[in-house]
C-alpha cells in the first residue's frame, strides 16, 4: 500500500547566500518500517534523511530516526537541527517553551531556540582519547598528509564514529586531497584555526566515504565532537565559529556556545522545499 506524507527538505547551517547541507524530512512515519526508510534514504541521495515520529520516551516531543544513503545513524546534528526546524514549522509544539527534546538512537537531545536560530547540546562521547597507531596511519593515508602536519588527533565520537584530527592551519584544511579508497570506513574529520580577521575560527572538512557520503558539506555531529575536544584540551576557551563545506561550493557556517554546563551547536535553517512523498 502506498501512503502520502508530509515532506520538507530544509537548508542547515546557511545564514546565505551560499548553500548549507540539505536533510530530507518526512513527517509522522509510524507507519513506514526500517526497510522503507532505508530505500527512501538511498533514494534521496542526500547526506541524510530523517523520519519523525512519535516518541517513546514521556519527556521528549518526538522521535528521529535518522538515514544516510547506506545506514542508520543514532545520531546526526545537521539533520537535528532540520528536523527540529520542519517539526516546528508544521506546528509541533514544545512541551517545554523554548526547548525541544529529541529521541533519537543516542537518547534525549536538547534543542533550544538562538534568536532565529537552533541549537542542540552537544552529546557527551561515546568515545575519545588517542587514536591508535594503525588507524591514525590509515587515516594519514587517506588524507594524503604525514604525522608531522598533526598537531593532534583524538576520538570524538559522539555516535556516527568520528575521528578527528587538528592541522595548523584552515588552510592546510582546505588543501587536502583525500585517498577515499585509503580512508576505507573510517568517518575522519579535520580541523585547523584562521588567522585573526578570518571569515570564521575554525575551517572544518569531514569525511564519510564508508556511508556513501565522501565530503559532507556541513555536520553538526562532527562540530559538536571536536567542540567537546577542543574545549577539553584547552584549545578554546569558550564560544567560536567554524566554516565547513567551502571547497564543495558551500557556505556553512556552525556557531559553538559554552555556557558552563552544556556545549550548544547552532545554525541558520530554512526550509527550501515543502510538500508530499508517496513511500
Amino acid at each position: 500500500m502506498v501512503n502520502n506524507y508530509n515532506f520538507s527538505q530544509v537548508d542547515v547551517f546557511a545564514p546565505g547566500p551560499k548553500p548549507g547541507n540539505p536533510v530530507a524530512v518526512v513527517h509522522d512515519a509510524d507507519a513506514l518500517t526500517t526497510e522503507q526508510m532505508q530505500t527512501f534514504a538511498n533514494w534521496t541521495n542526500l547526506s541524510e534523511t530523517t523520519f519523525l515520529l512519535k516518541p517513546s520516551n514521556p519527556d521528549a516531543d518526538y522521535r528521529l530516526r535518522i538515514f544516510t544513503p547506506k545506514a542508520e545513524l543514532p545520531f546526526a546534528g545537521h539533520p537535528t537541527l532540520g528536523s527540529a526546524h520542519a517539526w516546528l514549522e508544521r506546528g509541533g509544539e514544545p512541551r517545554t517553551e523554548g526547548i525541544l527534546i529529541q529521541e533519537c538512537g543516542v537518547g534525549p537531545v536538547a534543542i533550544r531556540r538562538e534568536g532565529h536560530e537552533l541549537a542542540f547540546a552537544a552529546p557527551p562521547l561515546r568515545r575519545s582519547g588517542p587514536v591508535g597507531p594503525a588507524v591514525l596511519k590509515q587515516a594519514l593515508s587517506g588524507l594524503g598528509i604525514g604525522e608531522d602536519d598533526v598537531l593532534a588527533s583524538n576520538w570524538v565520537d559522539n555516535g556516527p564514529g568520528w575521528l578527528g584530527l587538528r592541522l595548523a592551519s584552515a588552510e592546510a584544511v582546505l588543501d587536502l586531497k583525500p585517498d577515499f579508497a585509503a580512508m576505507g570506513e573510517l568517518l575522519v574529520g579535520v580541523i585547523g584555526a584562521f588567522g585573526p580577521g578570518g571569515p570564521a575560527d575554525f575551517e572544518v572538512r569531514g569525511f564519510a566515504p564508508g556511508l556513501d557520503v565522501p565530503e559532507d558539506p556541513v555536520t553538526g555531529s562532527l562540530n559538536a565532537g571536536l567542540a567537546l575536544w577542543l574545549l577539553a584540551d584547552g584549545v578554546v576557551n569558550g564560544s567560536y565559529t567554524a566554516r565547513q563545506g567551502t571547497v564543495l561550493g558551500r557556505g556553512g557556517l556552525i556557531s559553538i556556545t559554552s555556557d558552563g554546563s552544556d556545549v550548544w551547536v547552532g545554525g541558520a535553517s530554512r526550509t527550501v522545499i515543502s510538500g508530499s512523498v508517496s513511500l
